[in-house]
């Protein structure tokens, strides 16, 4: 019973953030004003971590399996990104490494700035 009242939780917010994305004329997705609908839920208190996290930790580990859908979608439309494919795999890699390596260097911005808060 825990689990589906956690689960419930995060669907109400993701509902929420459907409805604003219908009322609001803001080029934003519905998912987008779900995580900050839940991140400031989590981060006032209004929603305790305790009350949704075992259900996250699942559906986190799940997420893969989420992903088989619109792998199907890309093979069913195969004849429309052919013609595409060289000019989307490079900008795929490159784009790839422009995230790992922005991601690096952040990480490492934050890991010297708690040293030097630290000391």
């Amino acid at each position: 019973m825990k689990y589906i009242r956690q689960f419930a939780i995060i669907l109400t917010i993701s509902f929420i953030g459907e409805v604003l994305h219908a009322v609001l004329p803001l080029p934003v997705p519905a998912s987008i004003y779900g995580l900050v609908l839940m991140l400031a839920a989590l981060k006032t208190g209004l929603i305790p971590l305790e009350s949704v996290k075992e259900a996250a930790k699942f559906l986190v580990e799940i997420m893969p399996l989420m992903f088989i859908p619109a792998a199907v979608g890309l093979t069913e439309s195969w004849d429309r990104i052919r013609p595409i494919l060289i000019p989307l795999l490079v900008m795929t890699v490159v784009t790839t490494i422009l995230v790992m390596a922005a991601s690096g260097c952040v990480t490492q911005a934050v890991q010297r700035s708690q040293k030097k808060k630290n000391k």
